[in-house]
């Protein structure tokens, strides 16, 4: 079983050697003839952005009010390579009333003119979190609150084997150190895969096609992204299951500044999959409204579009629609029981050399149910 310790030294390891690498970003200084006043203030808080985190103040009905602070860097990490599209490090920590603690540090790595990409992510958190049931048939008014503390390092390494195409490895490692429920809930009544926590040990590998000009603020091209993962007993997995993931995306801009953004994801499990990795329903990037796992089964499939639009400056707005729903299978999947997912919110540019926003989100579903997202980047 992988120990804390060995958690721990990934994170450090990871960190280290990106804020080594961000000391490589300073570009050159631009003239300021012909600025205006917002323009000029507004680069001053472009250069004071790169190097302080951002404060993050949020309220969910899950979370309670949220406390945090959140870095995102767009970068070079080889000056003299300017075909490479930008890499990215994000780092965020924030506490909620409702004892929820989340660490979280990102990066992607794009080397030698777009030919090798690495992605990776460690995240500790400690989530007391609502569940409304496993299944698409579930009630809202039947949620209950269950607690996990859990550790996960996950990374991609990936070649560019022909123009636009990249194919990897996949090693996605998870400790789930405590799962809590009442003695009532469905989980312990049931004894449902995964109440006893345990280590996820997950061998994979990925394709991709990345048309677009930007990963973080595209305007046109397209994406789409095959995962498959296999996590075995004999690894050292205390359960044995495959997960697939594909993710397809594609973007037109219309017309100035404006984008219509489409995408569409399906997730499917085999095997003895335990309940907190099933596929996952809603989140910050997907079905935004609903809490990550509101509804959860084997199989999920979910779309939205997205029209993007600037206003004025470095300020524009969103809005989108989106439905999903959830199955233990693809067969048992029907067309009736999708649930709804629609929203808006306001983008600030924060970094206009890689138009890089930082954006606020309000999602709205089923039964009153919301949720306020405050991130960077695009949630797709």
């Amino acid at each position: 079983m992988i120990t804390r310790k060995t958690f721990v030294g990934y994170c450090i390891v990871m960190m280290l050697s990106l804020n080594g690498i961000m000391a490589q970003t300073d570009a050159p200084e631009k003239p300021e003839d012909s600025l205006s006043k917002f323009d000029k203030f507004n680069k001053k808080a472009e250069k004071l952005f790169k190097v302080i985190p951002v404060p993050i103040v949020s309220y969910s009905t899950e979370a309670g009010n949220v406390l945090g602070l959140a870095k995102f860097n767009a970068f070079h990490p080889v000056k003299k390579d300017t075909i490479s599209k930008p890499s990215k490090i994000s780092e965020l920590v924030s506490f909620s009333s409702k004892g929820r603690v989340n660490i979280v540090v990102a990066n992607d790595l794009i080397l030698k003119e777009n030919k090798y990409m690495i992605l990776s992510f460690f995240s500790y958190r400690e989530v007391p979190e609502y569940i409304f049931g496993i299944g698409n048939g579930v009630s809202i008014d039947d949620v209950e609150e269950i607690s996990t503390q859990q550790i996960r390092f996950k990374t991609n390494p990936m070649i560019r084997v022909y123009e636009n195409v990249y194919v990897g490895g996949i090693l996605d490692i998870a400790d789930y150190i405590k799962v809590e429920a009442d003695s009532t809930s469905f989980l312990v009544q049931d004894q449902v895969t995964g109440l006893n926590g345990g280590t996820n040990f997950g061998l994979g590998f990925s394709l991709e096609f990345d048309s677009r000009e930007n990963r973080y603020n595209p305007y046109n091209g397209s994406f789409v992204s095959a995962q498959f993962i296999f996590n075995e007993k004999a690894l050292g997995s205390a359960y044995q299951y495959t997960r697939f993931e594909l993710d397809a995306r594609t973007y037109f801009n219309p017309w100035l500044e404006h984008v219509i953004a489409l995408q569409a994801t399906t997730t499917a499990l085999g095997g003895d999959a335990p309940f907190y990795n099933l596929a996952l329903l809603g989140g910050a990037n997907k079905m935004r409204g609903y809490y990550e796992g509101a509804l959860r089964d084997k199989v999920l499939v979910d779309t939205q579009v997205e029209y993007r639009m600037p206003v004025w400056n470095i300020f524009g707005v969103v809005g989108w629609v989106g439905t999903g729903r959830v199955a233990p299978s693809y067969d048992k999947m029907s067309l009736d029981g999708f649930w709804p997912s629609y929203g808006g919110g306001l983008r600030v540019k924060v970094d206009s050399k890689n138009k890089i926003n930082l954006r606020l989100d309000f999602g709205f579903g089923r039964g009153g149910i919301h949720g306020t997202y405050i991130s960077f980047a695009e949630a797709f």
